[in-house]
């Protein structure tokens, strides 16, 4: 007996920046009645029984368009479909009290603005100083009652990257998470980054197109496979801000959210992120190598100490009013600075465009 499961993939669990994936099930004509909970749990790499029924209790498993209960039987021809983070059990959130920059709160959401060199979430080496021990810690203080049981991972359907600022979009009820989560895996949510690239970019604008995985030798670096066979799909739009000759200001809009994903591409088309010391940016990569340049760029990767790259902005859909929601930020000081510096440099060596 052969049920039909798209997206049954073993990278699920470590390939998308978006912490909700959807599984879509079409039972056999020869399925004998089953429970559900038990069901998923025997045909979704990496779920566990906890994580589906707390998804199937946040209403993000349907059948035939409806949610159940997780005593419901499944029946031949049903067709499910499961919105849930299917990653494997982490280690406990402990609240910590900490400056959190909250750009937005209502009763359903929070949008905060991180900053760069924070962790999103705890894991291996990273227990404490997390976003989500500070927001856990605000969260209870609201409301005594909040557990992670009760809010998984403390309303978080997405993450960015450690070194990477910007904003990031909570939520703070179960119906908030579950629209949340949906509108991210739909590709509906707006996303701008900006970053600062290594070279002169050919064109004004551009797409890139280039699934995106894991390195198939180094499990931490993430790589572009052009055709394909490896990864998971992944779309970038870049356009040009601003050029300043051997490094060039640009803005990012994100059609999926893969992991690294703006880094991966921009090293795939030969402009690694200024100062990324995953994807080789974190040396001088154009420019005649001579004593002053060097001692200028090095002074820039001291004002900029990781990769210049900024989620500028967040644009939603409010899951409780259906009010189109948007938020701009302004790029953090260590940005401003090495982007005024480039400026600088450019027009006083000839090479601002």
């Amino acid at each position: 007996m052969q049920n039909e499961l798209e997206n049954e993939n073993p990278e699920i669990q470590d390939s998308s920046d978006e912490l909700y994936e959807r599984f879509t099930i079409t039972i056999d004509k020869g399925q004998e009645p089953l429970r559900i909970d038990k069901f998923l749990t025997n045909r979704i790499e990496g779920a566990t029984r906890n994580k589906l029924q707390q998804a199937i209790n946040l209403g993000m498993v349907m059948v035939n368009g409806a949610s159940v209960r997780p005593n419901y039987k499944i029946k031949p021809l049903d067709s499910i479909i499961v919105y849930s983070d299917m990653s494997p059990d982490e280690t406990d959130v402990v609240p910590e009290k900490m400056d959190l920059n909250i750009v937005y709160e209502d009763a359903d959401l929070m949008i905060i603005n991180k900053p760069a060199g924070m962790v999103v979430h705890p894991g291996s080496g990273n227990y404490s100083g997390t976003l989500l021990n500070g927001v856990s810690y605000y969260l209870q203080q609201q409301n005594p009652a909040i557990s992670e049981d009760i809010l998984p991972r403390f309303g978080l359907v997405h993450r960015i990257d450690k070194n990477t600022s910007g904003l990031l979009v909570l939520a703070k009820t179960d119906k908030a998470m579950r629209q949340l989560a949906k509108q991210f895996f739909d590709h509906t949510v707006k996303r701008q980054y900006v970053a600062l690239v290594w070279g002169d970019m050919e064109k004004d604008a551009g797409t890139i197109i280039a699934h995106v995985g894991r390195n198939l030798r180094f499990r931490k670096l993430f790589e572009a496979y052009p055709e394909g066979d490896h990864g998971k799909d992944a779309t970038t739009h870049y356009k040009v801000i601003e050029r300043f000759g051997y490094v060039t200001l640009v803005q990012c809009i994100l059609e999926t959210g893969r992991t690294h994903q703006i880094r991966v591409h921009m090293k795939y088309i030969g402009h690694p992120l200024f100062n990324d010391d995953f994807y080789g940016g974190d040396k001088i990569v154009k420019g005649t190598v001579y004593t002053r340049y060097k001692q200028f760029v090095d002074n820039c990767f001291q004002i900029c100490q990781r990769q210049a790259l900024h989620a500028k902005t967040l644009g939603f859909t409010h899951p409780t009013s259906g009010k189109e929601m948007f938020f701009d930020t302004e790029l953090p000081e260590d940005m401003e600075k090495v982007i005024e510096k480039w400026r600088k440099y450019a027009s006083t060596t000839g090479n601002k465009k």
